[in-house]
């Protein structure tokens, strides 16, 4: 067992490797220039040059990836190409924003659809059953900037109940904070709740034909015993690595919702350095998420590992 859980965090340090290369490797080809972005249409070559001198731009590509690179390693994420700020002090703010988002959902979200799933295993067949199936594959099928837009007519256009536009003010109050993350919060439980849902039916179903869960039904033990007792315990592998393919996305696939928002969070703060051609500001947010994305499915893989009773007590 100790040896799968060391293998795991190997494969993922190699992946957070690649990824580092094809992350450098892809914002470097981006059109445009920052130089040009930065000083205007009207600046001289002589200070084009000299803008590229001062940022290390006119560099080799591998000497900027091991520079990059090794300010990954001791925290160092640069110097932002487009303002001249720290990188870290651009991220600092953003990264409790998307964090405070992703926090909540996932308190919400998990609970719920793990309770939700169960209660449709409990009763496969049933009207209730039926409706939450009905209800999960409509919620997938449905991309999140649609359901977006559409709380955005409904609950900010004809109710107006909700604001449009997520503000995050340091003088808000409290209440005042959550209105305006209510349309982004409700928009990405939604989507998250949909899939948690219907693997966690799944996933108790599919231990529901194993064969000492129909001794267990043979002997007269009741459904709801057999599935919270047992079926549940065996499952968790699988329903954990969907949870954390879902928090993932929280952090790293939200893109969309804050765009959609305005919400002042990490993946709008990627996209407004996307627009400035700033790539240190990018590569930092991207590996930011890929990190996040890497750990959160170590931690699934552990999980899985250490709910399995062959693995933990091996013969």
């Amino acid at each position: 067992m100790q040896r799968m859980v060391i293998q795991r965090i190997i494969i993922g340090f190699i992946t957070l490797w690649v990824v580092s290369v094809l992350v450098f490797i892809g914002t470097s080809i981006l059109p445009g220039d920052v130089a040009e972005i930065v000083l205007g249409q009207t600046a001289t070559p002589e200070s084009l040059a000299a803008y590229r001198a001062e940022r290390g731009l006119d560099q080799p590509l591998y000497m900027q990836y091991l520079t990059w690179l090794g300010g990954m390693f001791t925290g160092d994420l640069g110097t932002s190409k487009a303002g001249g700020a720290s990188i870290s002090s651009l991220i600092s703010g953003r990264f409790g924003n998307t964090m405070l988002l992703a926090g909540i959902v996932a308190i919400i979200s998990v609970p719920m659809s793990v309770v939700l799933g169960l209660l449709a295993a409990m009763y496969p067949g049933t009207w209730i059953d039926r409706i939450l199936t009905f209800g999960t594959l409509s919620l997938i099928s449905v991309p999140e900037f649609f359901i977006a837009t559409f709380m955005v007519l409904i609950f900010a256009v004809q109710l107006q109940w909700l604001p449009a536009i997520a503000t995050m003010s340091p003088e808000a109050s409290f209440w005042e904070t959550i209105g305006s993350m209510a349309m982004p919060l409700i928009t990405l439980i939604i989507v998250v709740a949909a899939q948690m849902i219907r693997m966690t039916r799944a996933g108790i179903l599919n231990v529901m034909n194993s064969p000492y869960i129909e001794m267990a039904i043979l002997k007269g033990v009741k459904r709801k015993r057999i599935i919270l007792r047992h079926a549940f315990y065996n499952a968790i592998g699988p329903i954990v690595n969907v949870i954390a393919l879902n928090l993932a996305y929280l952090v790293s696939g939200v893109v969309i919702v804050e765009t959609i928002f305005a919400y002042p969070g990490l993946a709008k703060l990627m996209i407004d350095g996307v627009q400035t051609r700033d790539l240190p500001l990018v590569q930092a947010c991207a590996m930011i998420f890929c990190g996040t994305y890497v750990i959160l499915i170590i931690m699934a893989d552990v999980a899985a590992i250490l709910s399995n009773p062959r693995l933990r007590n091996p013969k």
